[in-house]
């Protein structure tokens, strides 16, 4: 059933991606010196993400203030209930990078390679933070550790947008990361 399960959510679930605060997280998630040298993040809103009944990883928002601005150091993490491949959310982010309207496939390309190398394969209990870096970028930490980063602020604007775009596939999660459910 796990193997089947699997499958089904390879073509269709979001990109994971932990964020961050500067308080604990979940599973005493030590936290990224990024985090801890800007303003102080709050947990904004966070979701679970569940397709076909299963749940698939729980989300969290972690932002300095409110209301939220793409103008602040903020956070996304992601706790994973399942395993996936790194690969499958690299391209599962592409894929939602192009539902939410960016369409230039030779940049989508090469932010998809980008991804591969840095995206570690996930197990359940498996947390990957993104952080933005406004006008620089985004950095990814698999619990406390740094697995890498994209200095591309275009490419963090796309990524982030994933979760909470007007046109995110998944706005009731989105209401609920911005705090408004």
């Amino acid at each position: 059933m796990k193997n089947v399960v699997t499958i089904l959510f390879t073509g269709v679930i979001a990109l994971g991606m932990t964020i961050v605060s500067s308080r604990a997280l979940a599973g005493d998630v030590a936290l990224p010196e990024v985090v801890k040298e800007s303003s102080a993040l709050s947990l904004r809103g966070e979701g679970i993400f569940k397709f076909i009944g299963f749940k698939v990883y729980d989300a969290r928002l972690w932002t300095p203030q409110k209301p939220h601005s793409a103008a602040d150091v903020f956070a996304l993490q992601l706790v994973y209930d399942m395993a996936f491949k790194g690969r499958e959310i690299a391209g599962r982010t592409v894929a939602e990078m192009r539902k939410v309207g960016y369409a230039d496939e030779q940049k989508l390309k090469r932010w998809g390679e980008e991804m591969l190398r840095l995206f570690p394969d996930v197990k359940k209990g498996d947390t990957l933070i993104g952080v933005s870096i406004p006008s620089k970028g985004v950095k990814y930490y698999s619990r406390d550790k740094l697995i890498g980063s994209i200095d591309d602020a275009e490419f963090a604007k796309a990524f982030f947008d994933v979760w909470l775009s007007e046109k995110t596939s998944e706005p009731q999660l989105r209401e609920k990361l911005l705090g408004s459910q």
